[in-house]
């Protein structure tokens, strides 16, 4: 049987969609199973693919682990004996968890969140569709692209029937780009998913129209009122390439305010 190799591990798991963690033992103090430079990944679903010490020191790094994946920031935390706890959180600022195990000993660890690049999701097969595609592969995101659409690289391909199966996140952004050719059922599948940011290329009236039907179809009015037309900044875009990225600047700036909102708030708690 092959030894385990934690950085294989990692390796392993950044090949996937799916968010981990990484914690590090930093020191430990009295008698633990957990040795300083320890590591582990921690999977979405509380896996521990490593070790890191006894029961009492997975079950707070499991906690930590979904901290530090819905915040998207490190998580520091002690586990120490619970006659020891005064406070949920030690002088120095450490958040503190209690252990009840025998060993009686201090564990001091640093959880660190993997989340891929937020997702595009672009319904349509357009010119833009097609062009915001390339341009956002070039930004870092990672591009899902209709399957009907012509368009070169490696990316990810997606029928409308199968967008629930996407598993599309709060944090992705979806761009319908349909322009003429299956509004109706691009906008539903996109208004359907999870994403905080939806927006469409087409002008407010025809937007709010076309909102205004599928709302008296059955869409949440709730959904509906998420998404921004015309889609992209105003910066006197003509061509396809040129509305790709003002489409892009867009998204790139509601990106980087949700990050410096939740750096803001952290900073907050802190």
């Amino acid at each position: 049987m092959a030894s385990f190799d934690i950085f294989d591990t990692i390796e392993q798991l950044r090949k996937t969609d799916e968010a981990f963690c990484v914690a590090t033992v930093l020191r430990t103090a009295d008698a633990t199973s957990a040795k300083a430079g320890g590591k582990a990944a921690i999977a979405r679903d509380g896996r521990i693919l490593g070790h890191l010490g006894g029961a009492c020191v997975q079950r707070a790094v499991r906690a930590s682990a979904q901290q530090a994946l819905a915040s998207g920031t490190p998580q520091m935390i002690r586990v120490k004996p619970s006659e020891k706890v005064v406070n949920m959180t030690d002088p120095d600022g450490v958040q503190t968890f209690k252990s009840g195990c025998p060993s009686g000993g201090t564990v001091d660890l640093l959880v660190e969140p993997y989340q891929h690049a937020p997702r595009l999701v672009i319904f349509g097969e357009s010119p833009i569709a097609t062009a915001l595609a390339a341009h956002g592969a070039l930004a870092g995101f990672r591009v899902l692209l209709s399957d009907a659409a012509e368009a070169d690289g490696d990316l990810q391909r997606f029928k409308i029937e199968d967008t629930a199966d996407l598993g599309i996140e709060p944090r992705d952004f979806v761009v319908v780009a349909s322009q003429g050719k299956g509004d109706a059922a691009a906008l539903t599948a996109a208004l359907k998913t999870d994403a905080d940011r939806v927006s469409m290329v087409a002008s407010r009236r025809k937007a709010e129209t076309l909102t205004a039907k599928l709302i008296t179809q059955g869409i949440d009015p709730i959904r509906a009122a998420r998404l921004k037309s015309p889609a992209g900044l105003n910066i006197h875009a003509i061509d396809p390439h040129e509305i790709a990225v003002s489409i892009l600047a867009e998204l790139v700036l509601w990106r980087n305010s949700d990050k410096s909102k939740t750096e803001s708030h952290d900073e907050k708690r802190a």
